[in-house]
C-alpha cells in the first residue's frame, strides 16, 4: 500500500482499497492484513471506521477476523452475492458505484399510469430510460440485478457518459455536468416474483423466481424529482444491511 495514493478515510473506500489489494495478490491468501492500529495510521482514520471496513471484507468472504490473531485473507475473490451497508445518502451513492453497469438499451418513454405511480411523477411525464445489467464479482458471475434509470430528457447526453463510465452513477454524472445535487432519496423495497420471461432470461433465472424490486427517487434541494431508478434483484443475490445510531 502507498500512503500517497490511499483513499479518503471513508469505510467504503477503505474496504474497496483493501479488496483491490487482496484480489491483485498484494495480500496473498493465508496472509495477515496489517493490524487495526496500523490501518488507522495508514488511512488517517478511527479504529471504528477500520473495523467497519474489515466487516465489509468479512461479509464478502475475503477475510476472517479472530481475536488475538488478526485478520487473515481467506479468498482472493469476493462472493458473487452483494450485501451493501447503507447508513446515509453518501453511502447509498457509494453502494451504487460498486456495481459495474452494462447498458442494454436507451429509449425515450412517457410515464404510463402505473409507472407514474411507481416513480411519483405525473402520468405522461417524458423520461429518458437507460436500462442496464448490474454486475459484481467479475464478468463470469451472473448479474445481480437489472436497473431502469429514468432521467430528465434535458440530460440526454448523460446516456453516452453512462456507457463510457460504467462505474459512475447517473446522478453523479448529472451533478458533475449540470450541478444538480441529490438532497434526498426516497427508497421502496418490495418482494415479488420475476415473471417477465425477458427479464428472467437477462438475469439468468427461471420465470417465477423470487426477487426484490427497489425503487429510488432522487430529489434536489427544491424537492423536485430529477431521476428515478427501478432495480430488480434475484432474491438470492442481494441483501441490504443498515446501521442506525441514535
Amino acid at each position: 500500500m502507498n500512503d500517497a495514493t490511499a483513499p479518503k478515510p471513508n469505510f467504503t473506500n477503505i474496504a474497496r482499497h483493501l479488496t483491490e489489494a487482496i484480489t491483485s495478490g498484494h495480500f496473498a491468501v493465508g496472509a495477515l492484513l496489517p493490524t487495526e492500529l496500523e490501518l488507522c495510521k495508514h488511512y488517517g482514520t478511527s479504529r471504528h471506521t477500520v473495523r467497519v471496513a474489515l466487516a465489509e471484507l468479512e461479509q464478502l468472504g475475503l477475510v476472517l477476523r479472530k481475536k488475538n490473531v488478526g485478520t487473515r485473507v481467506l479468498s482472493a475473490r469476493p462472493r458473487s452475492s452483494f450485501k451493501p451497508t447503507l447508513g446515509s445518502v453518501d453511502d447509498l451513492v457509494q453502494f451504487g458505484a460498486e456495481h459495474l453497469r452494462q447498458v442494454q438499451r436507451v429509449a425515450r418513454v412517457e410515464a404510463s399510469a402505473a409507472l407514474a405511480m411507481e416513480l411519483g411523477c405525473a402520468e405522461g411525464t417524458p423520461w429518458l430510460c437507460v436500462s442496464s445489467l448490474r454486475l459484481v464479482g467479475g464478468a463470469d458471475a451472473p448479474p445481480i440485478g437489472w436497473t431502469d434509470v429514468y432521467i430528465d430528457p434535458a440530460y440526454a447526453d448523460i446516456a453516452e457518459q453512462m456507457r463510457a463510465e460504467p462505474g459512475t452513477l447517473a446522478s453523479a454524472l448529472i451533478e458533475e455536468r449540470y450541478g444538480r445535487q441529490i438532497a434526498e432519496i426516497h427508497q421502496d423495497i418490495r418482494a415479488f416474483a420475476i415473471d417477465d420471461a425477458g427479464l428472467a432470461r437477462a438475469l439468468q433465472v427461471t420465470p417465477g423466481t423470487p426477487g426484490l424490486r427497489i425503487v429510488r427517487r432522487y430529489l434536489d434541494d427544491d424537492g423536485a424529482l430529477f431521476e428515478a431508478t427501478v432495480t430488480v434483484h434475484p432474491a438470492d443475490r442481494f441483501a441490504v444491511s443498515m446501521r442506525m445510531r441514535r
